[in-house]
C-alpha cells in the first residue's frame, strides 16, 4: 500500500527513542545495501550520553549506528528495541 511507505526525507531528523522512552539522538542518515536496497543502519546525530554507553557499531568518523532490525515503529519518533541494541 502506498500510504505505508516512509520516504527517506520524512525519517531524517526524527528523534530516536527506545520503547521505554529513553532518548538516543536523532536520525542523521540511513545506510543501505546498494544492490538489494536492503536497509542496514541508522546513523545517529546528537547522540545522548545514554546511547554512548551502549556497545554500538560506529562509522569510520565515529558516528554511532543503530541496526535497522532494531526499529519497532516509525511515526513522530523512530522507536527502537533496546534489547536488540545490546
Amino acid at each position: 500500500m502506498p500510504g505505508d511507505k516512509n520516504p527517506f526525507s520524512s525519517i531524517i531528523g526524527k528523534m530516536i527513542v527506545t520503547k521505554e522512552g529513553k532518548r538516543l539522538g536523532f536520525v542523521k542518515d540511513i545506510t543501505f545495501e546498494t544492490k538489494s536496497g536492503e536497509l542496514i543502519n541508522i546513523v545517529v546525530k546528537d547522540a545522548t550520553p545514554y546511547i554512548k554507553n551502549l556497545n554500538l557499531e560506529r562509522t569510520r568518523s565515529d558516528e554511532l549506528l543503530i541496526p535497522y532490525s532494531a526499529i519497532i515503529a516509525i511515526g513522530d519518533f523512530v522507536i527502537v528495541s533496546e534489547e536488540d541494541l545490546i
